[in-house]
């Protein structure tokens, strides 16, 4: 069906347009944490506002008071495991990722990029990206919890050996 009526199209503008500006305002209120370069828990939160936001701007069913008390609860729940998480270990340890090295001194680290699901094609564009054109000159390749490189360049100093008191 292409078109039902009227009514339809005015309740998506204008309740799409009230959610949307009620997402934005919590998100505002809620701090940059909510807004930061996103790891795995992160993501899922941002997944299930968008998706509550379609929600409420497509279902009639659910009302504009019930998708703001969504996205309300979405970004408290947020708000509270990261709280959580910089108080607690434990819970740090369950939603965040640790970072992987997998470069060390210009040697990539095989079961590191395994583990990480890794290929060392995508190491070699990060050092590129990072204005590396050889792994040998790199001192660290660090996979972030982001799932960003962090690059790591040998200084000139760490390429001597240390046989010298």
């Amino acid at each position: 069906m292409f078109f039902s009526n009227w009514h339809s199209l005015g309740r998506t503008v204008v309740v799409g347009g009230l959610a949307y500006v009620a997402l934005i305002v919590l998100l505002r209120a809620s701090g940059k944490r909510v807004l930061s370069k996103m790891n795995a828990f992160d993501l899922v939160v941002t997944i299930a506002l968008g998706s509550t936001l379609a929600t409420v701007m497509l279902s009639k069913s659910v009302a504009l008071a019930d998708g703001v008390l969504a996205f309300a609860l979405l970004v408290l729940l947020q708000f509270l495991i990261t709280w959580l998480s910089v108080r607690s270990k434990t819970v740090s340890q369950m939603v965040k990722a640790e970072p992987a090295l997998l470069v060390h001194r210009g040697e990539v680290l095989p079961r590191a990029l395994k583990q990480e699901r890794v290929v060392e094609a995508e190491l070699l564009a990060a050092a590129r990206n990072h204005g590396v054109m050889s792994l040998s000159d790199v001192e660290a390749i660090i996979l972030e919890t982001d799932g960003s490189f962090s690059v790591i360049r040998r200084s000139p100093s760490s390429e001597r050996t240390s046989s010298h008191p």
